[in-house]
């Protein structure tokens, strides 16, 4: 496994696309409510990146995936394909996650949105998954391994009686969407081998679910919900290792940590 160490040049761009793909999550959010459809959502984010950004969507036609975002609802997990025909209501959790492509580098981001008035443990899991992810980037340094990253991450989503999906993981980021190393979050032993160095840069996104782990992939070839149906949240940044610990690219206006 061959993990890239960017230049600064590199850095620099992938800081852009970064702050690009926080700004598309940050345009979307006054419109994230009950009653609209997630097609229209998608349209908004595609116009926008496209007209406004000037920027790729990474999404619409990768591998065939059919939109310009994902955009996944209570017990999707993952991938979900935006439509006209789902609507938001109250009481949803949502992630929506985007990927923009600028000057040939990637910026990959998501973020949970509550609907209106959501349940107690609903609101819970959503902020153990924001907390985990927080967790996970805290551990990022030269030298430290990605075991640390997951180890956090696994730790305290269990210790709220959480659980981790192993299916789906990070990636390493640059001028590919995704590459190498996969960023799993959870304690698998061949994480110890992989030691962070500065000018690595990869995605930290844990999907965490309310009950098990398990999960099933739907016919549509995408959409990734849980077995069980129980709700899934997920929260999601790229960052860079630097020489004294991390930079985050896709950080959102006035965003700070969530940590327990």
């Amino acid at each position: 496994m061959s993990i890239k160490i960017k230049t600064a040049e590199e850095i620099q761009k992938m800081r852009v696309a970064g702050q690009l793909a926080a700004n598309v999550l940050e345009m979307i959010a006054p419109y994230v409510k009950a009653g609209v459809t997630t097609g229209y959502l998608n349209q908004l984010m595609h116009d926008y990146m496209i007209n406004e950004q000037n920027t790729i969507p990474a999404t619409l036609n990768y591998h065939g995936f059919p939109a310009s975002s994902c955009i996944s609802i209570n017990q999707v997990v993952c991938h979900g394909i935006p439509g006209d025909k789902k609507k938001l209501k109250n009481g949803d959790i949502v992630n929506i996650d985007v990927t923009v492509i600028k000057d040939g580098y990637h910026g990959d981001t998501s973020r949970m949105f509550e609907i209106g008035s959501v349940k107690p443990f609903a609101h819970r899991l959503t902020r153990v998954a924001h907390e985990c992810l927080w967790l996970g980037i805290q551990q990022v340094k030269p030298e430290a391994t990605l075991y640390q990253v997951a180890l956090a991450i696994q730790t305290h989503a269990e210790n709220n009686h959480f659980s981790v999906v192993k299916e789906y993981c990070g990636h390493g980021i640059g001028a590919d969407f995704h590459e190498a190393p996969q960023v799993l979050h959870y304690a698998a032993p061949e994480l110890k081998d992989i030691i962070l160095k500065p000018g690595m840069v990869f995605t930290i996104e844990p999907m965490i679910n309310l009950g098990k782990a398990d999960v099933k992939l739907l016919a549509d070839n995408w959409t990734v919900v849980t077995k069980d149906r129980k709700l899934s949240a997920q929260w999601e940044h790229t960052l860079a290792v630097t020489e004294t610990g991390y930079e985050i690219f896709t950080l959102r206006a006035g965003e700070q940590p969530v940590l327990p």
